[in-house]
């Protein structure tokens, strides 16, 4: 019997996914939940595993190519079939070598090795197959000479400018484009396309409004400080204050539970479950992952899945549900010294929260002037669901909870 495997939905978003790599070729036995390829998509690149065992029968899309969510990809023969022997279509042992070796000759030409490939990033390695070039032909300036996105784009210009050139003279492009032919054109991503797409999709549908508290962190400071060595030593993660943020925003979230809502069909869906969508930097973008339930970790529960989403984001390892699902997103603008921003809203979410730096000031408390630990954080609103009030009320609940945070409080 022939299974056919589709493309599966990467994220809740997501149309389309590529294909970066096979890891069976045609004739190759594979076992249920093995890998069968490497895909990606504009917020996860993750292994496919196989839901069947069987023999691979046909590989339906090539490395490289972007196929639609639910398209056929692979047909594989269970045991079943595979013990009848080939069926119509299927081709014998021959075939099946004849169509590897053409696949593996396509990449080839394509001037990509696809057995050098653990070497590199997803992201680096479907830009060399779509653009011809040899990552070993790019010089990296990743940690210890790594080949990163960045390298491979600007190789990819270098490629791009060079064509230019002999095409037509740079006094012709400026006139044309009105720019310098010295200026760095980089080509859009799969994820920078995506992120462009979802930001002017928010901002056109959503009206957005902003608000913003001050919050006096002091003794969570202190309290962070007594902490942090120990639960380093004992949990192998940082101890940073996302976590605390995040802890207070669950726990008003809980007592205003239309933020925690979203627009769909002209009415609004309150979330019963709280997850909370964490912006991660990456090196050509953001992605955001979700901490599902939330609202059942413990302060240490969310350091933990913060540091475990954060690390196999960046390492390109996130699965399709770690995508998934987010009903609320928090952004730490302040990891790179902000002190005020206006996100857009993670759309249909109904609102998005920065955590900006954390900074000494000095603050009036009753008569006099005191040295504080303050934090702004920062709210932008979808209009249509929310008004500044309860916007006002959750921060304030936020605030509070976290001025309330001391040496003592339970950490787990």
């Amino acid at each position: 019997m022939s299974v056919e495997i589709r493309m599966p939905k990467l994220g809740e978003t997501v149309v389309e996914g590529i294909i970066v790599r096979w890891l069976k070729r045609p004739g190759d036995i594979v076992r249920a939940d093995e890998p069968l390829a490497e895909v990606e998509s504009d917020k996860v690149s993750t292994d496919l595993p196989s839901p069947v065992s069987g023999v691979v029968e046909e590989l339906c899309a090539q490395e490289g190519e972007v196929v639609p969510v639910g398209k056929v990809i692979c047909v594989i023969a269970t045991e079943e079939g595979a013990d009848r022997g080939p069926g119509p279509g299927q081709g014998d042992g021959g075939d099946r070598a004849e169509s590897a070796g053409k696949a593996r000759e396509a990449v080839a030409k394509a001037g990509y090795d696809p057995e050098k490939g653990h070497r590199y990033s997803p992201a680096v390695r479907r830009l060399a197959r779509e653009h011809g070039i040899d990552p070993e032909s790019v010089r990296g300036t990743g940690a210890g000479g790594r080949v990163t996105k960045r390298d491979m784009l600007r190789a990819i210009e270098e490629k791009t400018r060079s064509g230019r050139s002999e095409a037509a003279p740079p006094e012709a492009e400026e006139f044309a484009y009105g720019r310098d032919a010295r200026d760095e054109i980089l080509p859009l991503t799969s994820m920078r396309r995506a992120i462009a797409q979802r930001m002017v999709r928010s901002v056109q549908t959503a009206p957005h409004a902003w608000t913003m508290v001050e919050v006096d962190v002091t003794n969570l400071v202190e309290w962070r400080e007594s902490i942090k060595a120990e639960f380093r030593r004992r949990e192998g993660v940082n101890l940073t204050y996302l976590p605390f943020v995040i802890k207070a925003a669950v726990e008003a979230l809980k007592e205003y539970p239309i933020m925690n809502s979203m627009w769909e069909d002209d009415q609004i869906v309150i979330r019963k479950q709280i997850n909370i969508g964490v912006a991660v930097d990456l090196e050509d973008g953001l992605i955001v992952p979700v901490i599902h339930n939330a609202d059942q970790l413990s302060i240490a529960g969310i350091a933990k899945a913060v540091a475990d989403l954060a690390t196999r984001a960046r390492a390109g390892k996130l699965r399709p549900q770690d995508v998934q699902g987010g009903t609320f997103t928090i952004n730490n603008t302040g990891a790179f010294g902000s002190i005020l921003s206006a996100p857009i809203i993670n759309y249909p979410q109904a609102a998005i929260l920065s955590m900006e730096t954390i900074t000494r000031r000095p603050v009036v408390i009753g008569d006099g002037i005191a040295i504080r630990w303050m934090v702004n954080l920062c709210v932008s609103l979808d209009h249509r669901i929310l008004d500044g009030a309860v916007c006002g009320r959750f921060l304030r609940s936020v605030k509070q909870r976290l001025e309330s945070y001391h040496k003592g409080m339970p950490l787990y």
